[in-house]
């Protein structure tokens, strides 16, 4: 299992506030840059990366003077935005010192319930990694409320783990990984080397709150594993601190905890792609966009649809029927029903003209497409 870890192609790192801020004394940029020139490695040696920092609400009370993590929605807003300023220009200060850009993404748990920003936030993201860009990730804390906040960075990163489809989720925090009891008390207390994530004995080993600076504790670490087993990425819980831990993870060593899925990764996103959404429309295809997509396993595009029928969003599933009537994919629209009326049966070059602007060169990309 820690060879398939070695091998995983995109990567998505989380960083704890903890870690980031040396227990709430402030950015700890030295150990940031170390991380830093880890990931680099890892870009040069080709691996697609996304971070996911913590830090903004412990960076802006470092800033602002306070020892303890405010109780308010309103003051967790202003140590945010206070903090974030210096979060985001120590990251970009550091990766460029590498000659690698960065980007600020801010999301909310809004923005991946809603299909529309859902696929919009995508499409970014998959954009900026082709280019060789670093997304740095952040919950926009200014704005959430009780009701959308992801309540942890550990949550945000397994969701952004399925956004991305990446193969693997590394959470570094400041214990060495999962243990059997707890090591604060029991110093017979073993490491969990491998585990599958839904295995239900951990439960009772991942109790504890999290520290004074951030919302989740070893609880939300195991759920974020889980969230990201439901499109089959690995999840590795490991401590920050142990040296060199991104070079030694890559190199197979066996650190921290290895929490598994139990689909592969392609089987799993299609069961969630399959059984997460209702129908909201059908798209009847041509005999060749059939053969295209049954055998060889291609993305839908427009020119093979014959006609329309639904009202469907961008983002939303849509039924895929041969010219027989007979439901042979689903899907996860590009376009809505409106705008595909527009482009069907045309090529691809012709989209933009039509409609004035292109989203997606597919109408269904073959990633968000179950054949039936």
């Amino acid at each position: 299992m820690r060879e398939k870890v070695s091998k995983a192609r995109r990567w998505v790192v989380k960083i704890g506030s903890a870690l980031l801020t040396a227990d709430g004394r402030g950015l700890d940029r030295g150990a940031m840059a170390v991380w830093v020139e880890q990931m680099v490695a890892l870009r040069r040696a080709g691996v697609e990366l996304v971070l996911v920092s913590s830090g903004a609400v412990a960076a802006g009370m470092s800033r602002l003077g306070w020892s303890e993590r405010p109780g308010t929605i309103h003051e967790l807003q202003a140590a945010a935005a206070v903090g974030q300023m210096g979060l985001v220009q120590a990251w970009e200060s550091s990766f460029a010192e590498h000659g690698l850009q960065t980007a600020q993404v801010l999301l909310t748990h809004d923005d991946l319930s809603d299909r529309k920003r859902y696929l919009n936030a995508r499409s970014t993201l998959r954009t900026l990694v082709d280019l060789g860009v670093i997304p740095v990730i952040n919950e926009n804390d200014t704005v959430v409320t009780d009701e959308i906040r992801f309540g942890d960075n550990d949550t945000l990163a397994a969701l952004v783990a399925n956004l991305v489809e990446a193969d693997l989720l590394v959470i570094l925090t400041d214990r060495d990984g999962m243990f059997d009891a707890d090591p604060r008390h029991n110093p017979d207390a073993q490491l969990i080397f491998e585990a599958r994530a839904d295995d239900p004995s951990l439960d009772a080993v991942a109790g504890g709150t999290g520290g004074a600076l951030g919302r989740g504790g070893m609880q939300t670490k195991l759920r974020a594993a889980r969230l990201a087993a439901r499109s089959g990425a690995n999840t590795i819980i490991v401590g920050g601190r142990i040296e060199r831990v991104l070079d030694r993870l890559k190199g197979s060593e066996r650190l921290g905890t290895l929490l598994t899925p139990e689909r592969s990764r392609y089987a799993a996103r299609k069961q969630w792609l399959a059984g997460h959404l209702q129908m909201r429309g059908t798209l009847s295809l041509d005999a060749g966009a059939v053969r295209a997509l049954l055998e060889q396993r291609k993305s839908l595009l427009p020119v093979g649809v014959t006609a329309v029928e639904g009202n469907f969003r961008r983002g939303e599933m849509v039924v895929c029927l041969g010219p027989d009537g007979r439901e042979v994919a689903r899907g996860l629209v590009n376009y809505s029903a409106a705008d595909a009326q527009r482009i069907i049966g045309l090529s691809t070059e012709a989209i933009e003209q039509e409609l004035g602007y292109i989203d997606e060169p597919e109408l269904v990309h073959r990633d968000n497409l179950v054949l039936v």
